[in-house]
């Protein structure tokens, strides 16, 4: 057996070589724009760093970051493995003008998150380093026990973890703000991001890492976001696992696990669906966003405001009422009856049918978000032609591990959950 992170995946992709990534973890930008590299001259044991454009790298012997080097800063071997003109090739010792600085220098951020990448075959790393991204935020992320040591530059760098913007002191942490004073005794306020959707559906929440009177200094990480782990990128999680069979049901790279992994949470995620609703100027007059729904019981409406819209916090299951909508019907010979209430009570008594928005089937969950736009409201321009008021509803749903259900770990061994 042996411990290793497991990802829980969305669904599988095409393999590809993102060359555009290559490379990214140490390359910055000139001041013409152009991606520049980092070397380390090796003229008479000299370490300076610099940094070369593609076009400028090309007159040098660059060697490779782990090139054996002796005590006196000279080359060990007698032939080396170089870079020069876009091509590989082996050359003398004597002919090396640079060496890299990191053996990560020209793989993806995605592959250097592989621990001793180098062993694995390339068809496994390049699916590990395209499943990663792949990866589900999880409930309660863990950061990786075998790392390395990009990920917390990879969660800093991502733009998910809050980040101090002076060094001071922490004087509050709360689940939706972290305050920094200053020396100078200025606060710096840090609000967090909680439930919010992302373009994929899952859940960015952003919980704080400091405590109230910690010390902190600029730049330093202060809150873990989706995916970290104290400051750490961590996709997976560290579980037990088992390499072997198992009365066939890991037959064909299916995945056999323990109900504790369920019941403890330890691959469950949360997602956000959205819903809209739109009420619109008809022929037959103003669709209306109302509380006053017909043939509708008290019941029914419980969780919905005076405007007919649902509250924040409510639990929702198939069938609830989001939003009440009332569309007016075409007018038809009215009996005796509905003369006499037209009689009596004017208007109210139109012929309308009831379009509220619903929980589809098979969805439930908790309200997290309700937004509210009108035509005459300031901002409300993004409107469609025709519609007067639209209402959107988000509701987070925590789904747990199921058959059917994608894992994969780091280097590109995949399977199915069958049990």
């Amino acid at each position: 057996s042996t411990v290793a992170p497991l990802v829980s995946i969305v669904a599988s992709r095409p393999i590809e070589v993102d060359a555009t990534l290559a490379s990214a973890l140490v390359a910055s930008a000139s001041d013409h724009g152009d991606f520049e590299l980092p070397v380390r001259s090796y003229v008479k044991g000299a370490d300076d760093i610099r940094y070369l454009a593609a076009d400028e790298e090309e007159v040098y012997y660059i060697a490779q970051a782990n090139t054996e080097i002796d005590g006196n800063g000279n080359i060990v071997q007698s032939t080396v493995v170089v870079r020069h003109v876009g091509e590989f090739e082996t050359a003398p010792a004597e002919r090396v003008n640079l060496l890299d600085v990191s053996p990560k220098q020209f793989v993806s951020v995605a592959a250097a998150l592989i621990p001793f990448v180098e062993h694995d075959d390339a068809n496994r790393a390049l699916m590990g380093a395209n499943m990663q991204r792949q990866a589900v935020p999880l409930l309660r992320p863990e950061a990786p026990l075998v790392a390395t040591g990009v990920e917390f530059q990879v969660a800093k760098d991502s733009g998910q973890v809050a980040i101090a913007k002076a060094t001071g002191e922490v004087v509050s942490a709360t689940a939706t703000e972290v305050v920094v004073v200053d020396h100078d005794g200025q606060p710096h306020r840090h609000a967090l991001r909680k439930f919010v959707r992302s373009n994929q559906g899952t859940c960015i929440n952003q919980r704080p890492m400091v405590s109230k009177g910690d010390h902190v200094v600029a730049g330093q990480p202060i809150a873990d976001s989706m995916s970290t782990d104290g400051g750490e990128l961590a996709l997976g999680q560290n579980v037990l696992c088992a390499f072997m069979f198992w009365e066939g049901g890991n037959f064909e790279d299916a995945i056999l696990l323990s109900k504790r992994l369920v019941q403890d949470d330890r691959f469950t995620s949360i997602h956000i669906e959205k819903y809209e609703v739109e009420a619109r100027d008809t022929k037959l007059g103003q669709e209306e966003i109302t509380r006053d729904i017909p043939n509708v019981g008290e019941d029914a409406l419980r969780h919905l405001d005076d405007d007919g819209i649902i509250y924040v916090g409510a639990e929702v299951r198939a069938g609830d009422i989001l939003v009440g909508k009332i569309t007016p019907k075409g007018e038809t010979e009215l009996t005796a009856e509905e003369r006499l209430l037209r009689a009596i009570f004017g208007e109210k008594a139109r012929e309308v049918k009831d379009t509220s928005l619903r929980v589809p089937s098979g969805e439930y969950g908790k309200v997290v978000d309700v937004k509210k736009f009108k035509r005459d409201d300031a901002g409300a321009g993004e409107l469609p032609a025709g519609v007067h008021e639209m209402v959107r509803v988000s509701i987070a749903v925590k789904r747990k591990l199921t058959e059917g259900d994608k894992m994969a770990g780091r280097h590109g061994n995949k399977g199915v959950i069958a049990k």
